[in-house]
C-alpha cells in the first residue's frame, strides 16, 4: 500500500516558499531596513540608505547629473549612482594614511558643470613627515578618473604626528578656497603666525594667497593665513545667504566650538578653552581672555564634531538658517537654531546612536540632508521630510 506523504510534501513546499521569500527580501535593494522614519521636534524625517560598503567615507558632493562623489579616508574616490558604488577613480593623489590622515574633503568648483574642476584636501608625505595638502583636478567626462591632478598647497612644517590635519574646504563667491588645518598635535603651533598649523587658510584656485589675507605683504605671518588659534577645525562652511564663514572645531576634554573666523583674529587654542586638557588641567588663561575671540557656541562634554552646514533649502522651511553639525562621539546630528543676530539659542540632537559615527553633512540641491557614516562599512544616507500624515 502506497504511503500518503501529502503532509510531508506540504511541509517541504511551505519550507521552500519561506526560503524563497527570505532570499527575495535579502536580495531586494529597497528592503524595509534601508528606509526609516524618525520623529524630530519640527518635522517627521525619513532616513534612506543610498549606499553601503564605503570604507570610512569622509566627504560627499552631489554632481550635476545626480550622482554622488564620495571620498574614503584610505585614499580612494568613488561615484555612487542608483545605489551602486563604483570602482576607485584613477588619478587621485597619493595620500599618507598615518593616524587621522588620509583623503579628506571634496569641493566642487563653482563652474564645475562646465569645467568639471574639483578640489581635494588630504595628508601628503614629505621631508619630516606628513601634512595637510590641497589638490586641484578635473573629473573625466566618463567619471572614472581625475585628470590634470595638481597639488596647489602643502603646509610649511611637516611632522610624524598622526593627528589634527583638519580639513574641510569652503569656496567663497569669488572662487577662492578657505580650509582648515589643525595644530598637528603640537598645541603651541596654533599660536605661531609663521606656521600653517592651527589656522584657517585662504588661497586662490591656483594656490596663491588671497588678496584679503591679513599677513599678505607682511613679515609678521604667512601670507596664506586667515586666522589662528584653532585646535582641529574639521568642519567648515560658508552661509550662502550672507557669506559668513563658520567652523566647527574639536576641543580636548570639552570645549568643542563653533566659530565665525575673521581675518587676523586669534581663537585662543591652546591658551583659552571652555574644556580642559586631557590631563584634567585647566587652560593657562581659562575660558576667556582679552585678545582672543570667544566661540559662538561650545559643547562640554565634547561631541567630537565632524562637519557643519547652514540649512538653506526648500524641504525644511522651519530649519531656515539653522546650523547642522555632525558628531562622531555621540553618533548624532545637532540642529542649532539662531536668532536674528545670528546667536545660537537652541539645540536639538537627532539620530543619537541610530546610524553610527556621522562624519559629513551637506544640504542637497532639493533641500534634503546627505550624511556619511565613519565606518569600515560606511553608508551614504539621505534625510528627507516624511510624507506620512496623521
Amino acid at each position: 500500500m502506497q504511503q500518503d506523504n501529502r503532509p510531508l510534501k506540504g511541509i517541504l513546499a511551505g519550507t521552500a516558499a519561506t526560503l524563497l521569500l527570505i532570499a527575495t527580501l535579502l536580495a531586494s535593494p529597497a528592503s524595509a531596513a534601508e528606509t526609516r522614519e524618525i520623529p524630530s521636534k519640527k518635522a517627521a524625517l525619513v532616513v534612506e540608505t543610498l549606499a553601503t560598503g564605503l570604507k570610512q567615507p569622509w566627504s560627499v558632493e552631489v554632481l550635476p547629473d545626480g550622482a554622488y562623489l564620495v571620498s574614503e579616508k584610505g585614499g580612494t574616490l568613488r561615484l555612487v549612482r542608483d545605489g551602486k558604488v563604483s570602482a576607485p577613480l584613477r588619478g587621485v593623489p597619493e595620500v599618507s594614511t598615518t593616524g587621522q590622515g588620509g583623503l579628506l574633503d571634496i569641493a566642487l568648483a563653482p563652474d564645475f558643470a562646465g569645467s568639471r574642476t574639483l578640489y581635494l584636501t588630504y595628508s601628503a608625505r614629505g621631508n619630516g613627515g606628513s601634512g595637510t595638502a590641497v589638490a586641484r583636478a578635473r573629473l573625466s567626462a566618463d567619471g572614472t578618473a581625475l585628470e590634470d591632478t595638481t597639488r596647489i598647497f602643502l603646509m610649511n612644517r611637516l611632522t610624524a604626528r598622526g593627528q589634527h590635519f583638519g580639513s574641510r574646504i569652503a569656496i567663497a563667491g569669488d572662487g577662492s578656497l578657505f580650509f582648515g588645518i589643525g595644530d598637528r598635535g603640537q598645541g603651541p603651533r596654533a599660536q605661531d603666525p609663521r606656521d600653517h598649523a592651527g589656522a584657517i587658510l585662504h588661497i586662490n584656485p591656483d594656490g596663491s594667497p588671497h588678496a584679503d589675507n591679513p599677513f599678505l605683504g607682511s613679515a609678521e605671518g604667512l601670507a596664506e593665513i586667515w586666522s589662528k588659534g584653532h585646535r582641529n577645525p574639521q568642519g567648515l562652511t560658508i552661509d550662502p545667504k550672507d557669506g559668513t564663514l563658520l567652523t566647527v572645531e574639536h576641543g580636548a576634554r570639552g570645549g568643542d566650538e563653533i566659530n565665525a573666523p575673521q581675518p587676523g583674529r586669534n581663537y585662543g587654542w591652546p591658551l583659552v578653552s571652555y574644556g580642559r586638557h586631557y590631563s584634567g588641567a585647566e587652560f593657562d588663561l581659562g575660558s576667556a581672555a582679552e585678545g582672543f575671540e570667544p566661540p559662538l557656541y561650545y559643547w562640554d562634554p565634547s561631541i567630537a564634531p565632524g562637519a557643519i552646514a547652514v540649512y538653506r533649502g526648500a524641504m525644511f522651511p522651519e530649519w531656515e538658517g539653522n546650523l547642522i553639525v555632525t558628531a562622531l562621539k555621540y553618533q548624532l546630528v545637532a540642529r542649532l537654531e539662531r536668532d536674528e543676530s545670528g546667536a545660537i539659542v537652541a539645540e536639538e540632537r537627532m539620530f543619537g546612536g541610530e546610524f553610527g559615527r556621522i562624519r559629513d553633512v551637506i544640504v542637497a540641491p532639493d533641500g534634503a540632508l546627505l550624511l556619511v557614516t565613519d565606518d569600515t562599512n560606511g553608508a551614504l544616507l539621505r534625510v528627507s521630510r516624511s510624507t506620512t500624515t496623521d
